[in-house]
């Protein structure tokens, strides 16, 4: 009995597996159509889509399996399926050929071992450098107003957030274009609504550091690499800009520390915070907390704001995180928050400063 019991099991668990494939497929057409087309045929394969059995329960989602397979293709850029890749050839073929599937499966059951063993030491990790766009006006708002910033930045990943004020920055709004920065080999360009503030300059950054619970050492190519390889390769400006900045900060590395976002906050505050104004930021972060963990950061917060003049700005889901304060309603799940809480003289005040794509290719300013 114990045995069938075992095999309903994990068939309920392949069904599992190959009903998520099924759903990235629909999800991620419009974004990545490649993405979409494998992971259609994942979803019709079963011994493709057990390899995700190897990844602990809380990661066995599609994109750590892509991002296993492209990290193998960056290591061979010369294999057959690398022809798909936008960002690994000039000319890259149609996901909608039919010897996609052929090819597809070729590889997977050439390196089915390698790719279970990155399933299952892996975890997706991103580090997106666009969210700079929106983070610098609200950067430059706090250094108007406090003069040279702290910046802690938790969930930094490989911490090229950190390097804000050596990015390029381009803001078009009614036909007009507003430089700030450069020239840097990273450029990160937005369409803006509203009248947002745009730096004149870029705020002066008098210390930086990171808190993240497995931090990318950029200067490890390995983990650089890793870092490339969660990047959908549709989306080929992204990856290249990620590519630019990882050559930025293995010039000058950013500090890093491992640690709890809530036990670790106080000691980094205290650090960054020493001789400077101390400015939190957090992006698309929060939603990879228990809702206690959020409760409790926020906690910390209100404990340190009580205590010295504090900043913190986060640019998150609100219907994703009920804990934010002051909540905008209505919200789509999916939009992006720009916000700003102040701690002056122990008193907390919240503004709503945007609404902007994850990514930072458009911002509507408030």
């Amino acid at each position: 009995m114990a045995d069938r019991a075992d095999d309903v099991a994990q068939r309920a668990d392949d069904a599992e597996l190959l009903e998520h494939f099924s759903a990235f497929a629909r999800s991620a057409h419009p974004r990545a159509p490649l993405y979409s087309a494998l992971s259609a045929l994942a979803a019709r394969d079963a011994q493709v889509a057990a390899i995700l059995h190897h990844a602990p329960p809380p990661e066995r989602v599609p994109v750590l399996f892509f991002a296993a397979v492209h990290a193998l293709l960056l290591d061979e850029p010369d294999a057959e399926l690398a022809q798909w890749y936008r960002n690994l050839t000039a000319d890259p073929r149609s996901p909608t050929e039919r010897s996609l599937g052929v090819v597809f499966h070729r590889f997977v059951s050439a390196h089915r071992a390698e790719l279970e063993h990155l399933v299952a030491t892996r975890t997706t990790q991103t580090n997106e450098v666009g969210r700079c766009s929106f983070l610098l006006p609200a950067l430059g708002l706090l250094a108007s107003e406090v003069g040279p910033i702290g910046h802690l930045d938790v969930g930094a990943s490989g911490g090229l957030n950190l390097l804000l004020d050596r990015y390029e920055y381009r803001y078009r709004s009614d036909g007009s274009e507003h430089s700030v920065g450069g020239p840097s080999a990273v450029v990160l360009a937005s369409d803006v609504r509203g009248d947002m503030p745009v730096p004149r300059a870029l705020p002066e950054i008098a210390t930086r550091c990171g808190i993240d619970r497995r931090p990318i050492d950029v200067t490890d190519p390995v983990e650089a690499q890793w870092l490339e390889a969660c990047v959908w390769p549709d989306q080929v400006d992204r990856f290249r800009r990620l590519v630019a900045a990882i050559e930025l900060a293995r010039e000058l590395p950013p500090e890093l520390l491992a640690g709890d976002a809530v036990s670790s906050l106080r000691p980094a505050i205290d650090r960054v915070g020493a001789s400077a104004h101390p400015v939190v930021t957090n992006s698309w972060v929060l939603n990879y907390l228990t809702p206690a963990g959020r409760i409790d950061y926020l906690a910390e917060l209100d404990a340190i704001g009580a205590e010295r003049d504090l900043s913190w700005v986060y640019a998150e889901a609100p219907a994703l995180i009920p804990e934010l304060p002051n909540e905008p309603d209505p919200i789509d799940a999916h939009r992006t928050v720009l916000s700003m809480v102040r701690w002056r003289d122990g008193h907390r005040t919240v503004t709503h400063l945007a609404t902007c794509h994850p990514h930072g290719f458009w911002i509507h300013w408030h």
